[in-house]
């Protein structure tokens, strides 16, 4: 049996944009993607709304394997205090080793750093792998927003999570 490599987690750089926007075409699904799939001409992975600082990444040896991306929900002052993950995507060949799991847990580490007493998500009702991943991680279901997104004309549930920090 063949033990993986072990990976670091460490914050995004302007030059992983290329690397993170493959990566991100290569893992778009269904199961989590409330956007079409990308076509040509592609948009830049990191624009003014996704900085580098936003996102943290996981790599072994050079290759990028995922990454998870924790950003404050609004800009206002009473909600300062909160963290949202709004992305995670793993590579095909990296998944099953761990490196959701960490990135997830580097972001909680991230956002109690920034001083956040929170964390918040959304996943969709249909994606049970995050829901489970989230669920083993100390988020709870906070809210349900039934029937939010339409694909194929079959209704899916906006499932909104949330885990204190403390």
């Amino acid at each position: 049996m063949t033990v993986p490599e072990t990976f670091v987690i460490r914050g995004a750089l302007r030059g992983d944009a290329e690397p993170l926007g493959v990566l991100d075409r290569a893992t778009w699904s269904p199961l989590h993607a409330v956007l079409p799939p990308p076509s040509e001409p592609y948009e830049p992975f990191f624009d003014d709304r996704h900085r580098p600082e936003d996102f943290l990444v996981a790599e072994r040896a050079g290759v990028l394997l995922g990454y998870v991306r924790v950003v404050p929900p609004t800009p206002l002052a009473s909600n300062a205090h909160v963290r949202q993950i709004q992305g995670l995507a793993v590579a095909g060949e990296a998944r099953g080793q761990g490196v959701g799991r960490a990135l997830l847990r580097a972001a909680l580490a991230k956002a109690r750093a920034d001083g956040a007493r929170r964390v918040t998500l959304r996943v969709l009702g249909h994606n049970a792998p995050a829901r489970a991943l989230y669920e083993a991680e100390g988020f709870t279901v906070e809210g349900v927003l039934p029937g939010e997104f339409l694909f194929d004309g079959e209704p899916v549930d906006d499932v909104l999570m949330g885990r204190p920090l403390s």
